[in-house]
């Protein structure tokens, strides 16, 4: 089961998809850990998410590990399809619960009042692609199955 998980090709392409991947939601996840890019931190974030998104503690513990967690395994490529699985699940909760509502495009012109779901229909199929393929060349995954 662990080696069929960890199973991968050498591909550079999905090496590509992984690691922008992983950059964004590195970064995303960052600032809702640890506060940086001007993110609110952990506590800050489980705040926004428990009382005012009325998200359930466990779900909204889940979502920051998801993105930083899987972020930092798709930078490494370690469970690569783990880590893609738990972003791809970010994005479709996120779309079903904020972004539906608000259109398809991103607020580019600051018209809205927030952002569509185009970046995260993207981001899904990133994320699938990885969980498909596999983590790709350079990767601990490829190391491990090797």
């Amino acid at each position: 089961m662990f080696r069929k998980l960890i199973n991968t090709t050498g591909d550079p392409a999905v090496t590509v998809l992984r690691l922008i991947l992983g950059v964004v939601f590195f970064a995303h996840g960052a600032q809702k850990t640890l506060g940086w890019f001007g993110g609110y931190g952990f506590s800050g974030t489980m705040g926004f998410f428990t009382q005012q998104a009325h998200i359930p503690a466990a779900l909204a513990f889940l979502a920051i590990c998801a993105e930083f967690l899987g972020g930092i395994g798709l930078l490494l490529g370690l469970l690569g399809r783990v880590a893609a699985f738990g972003i791809a699940c970010n994005m479709v909760v996120a779309i079903a619960m904020v972004h539906r509502h608000i259109g398809f495009f991103a607020n580019w012109y600051g018209t809205q009042k927030g952002e569509g779901y185009e970046y995260h229909l993207l981001a899904i199929a990133v994320a699938l692609a990885i969980m498909i393929k596999g983590s790709g060349a350079f990767s601990i995954d490829r190391a491990l199955s090797s």
